[in-house]
């Protein structure tokens, strides 16, 4: 058996700057981590299997790790069947990747346990039509994604504060938060200079998430999350991707806590993240 997490990640600042022919936007936008994961089991099996602990997410074609190993099999060719079993705890619908993040992982994991050689980027061109995220997941480092998401400029990006994380239990549908969204060729803050040379408290008035109206508009208890990490005290606050989570950077270890133990009070999922986190991308047999 082999095990490995699967990270969750967040956005920090998404400006939306074209609308494609193809369907997708252009974007720029900042890639870092959170301490939110889901774990894999991965065994040889006489057919392949894949198990969750969410029996609300399809385990069939749909899924993104049924397609992934559906790409590898297609152009490389496997050697053996997998079960697959996932603790699913990263939650769908909330923007943090989850499972973009679990097709990159189960790239990875086959490519490691069948030993099939290839490089993270012959892995990155093979996910190609698995999500814009997957080339992130797949690299494992923070940085500021571009064209569709593809394209990763590796920079150290993640934060030196703490991360409070929140979903408000309202899934928030892709699609539409684009649909809504007026792009902007011209924003007037280029992300990657604001995380490189503005300090954190300065970040509200120059980081903005374009996707924020169009999913504020449809579900209003994230816009009123974005509101209370404020009135927590957090010098940063945002949606994520295309919501509905949202998330608050703090200086302060006893703020953010205060604020991350108030929401789980009110029974909303919530992860704090450290300062300066680096996830753990090994794979580990288990025998």
């Amino acid at each position: 058996m082999w095990i490995a997490d699967s990270y969750a990640k967040i956005n920090l600042g998404l400006n939306v700057l074209e609308r494609l022919s193809t369907g997708y936007h252009r974007i720029e936008t900042g890639f870092c981590f959170v301490e939110w994961k889901d774990r894999f089991e991965v065994q040889p099996s006489d057919s392949m299997k894949l198990e969750l602990s969410d029996e609300n997410i399809p385990t069939d074609e749909r899924n993104l790790i049924t397609k992934a190993i559906a790409v590898l099999d297609r152009y490389v060719g496997l050697d053996q069947a997998y079960h697959i079993k996932l603790e699913k705890r990263i939650p769908a619908g909330a923007g943090l990747g989850g499972g973009s993040s679990n097709a990159a992982l189960t790239l990875r994991m086959i490519n490691k346990i069948e030993q099939l050689g290839l490089s993270d980027d012959e892995l990155i061109d093979l996910s190609r039509d698995l999500g814009a995220d997957v080339p992130f997941f797949i690299k494992g480092r923070t940085g500021i994604g571009r064209g569709v998401g593809h394209e990763i400029e590796h920079v150290d990006i993640q934060p030196d504060g703490w991360i409070v994380t929140c979903f408000p239990n309202v899934e928030s549908s892709t699609p539409e938060a684009y649909r809504y969204c007026e792009p902007n060729p011209q924003p007037d803050f280029p992300i990657r200079r604001v995380l490189d040379e503005e300090p954190l408290d300065e970040w509200r008035y120059m980081l903005f998430n374009d996707l924020e109206q169009s999913v504020f508009q449809r579900i209003h208890v994230s816009g009123n999350l974005k509101d209370q990490f404020y009135e927590f005290g957090a010098a940063y606050a945002s949606m994520t991707g295309s919501g509905s989570a949202v998330y608050g950077i703090f200086e302060q270890d006893f703020v953010a806590l205060n604020a991350y133990e108030t929401l789980l009070d009110l029974d909303l999922p919530a992860k704090i993240t450290r300062p300066g986190f680096s996830p753990d991308y090994g794979i580990y047999r288990k025998d």
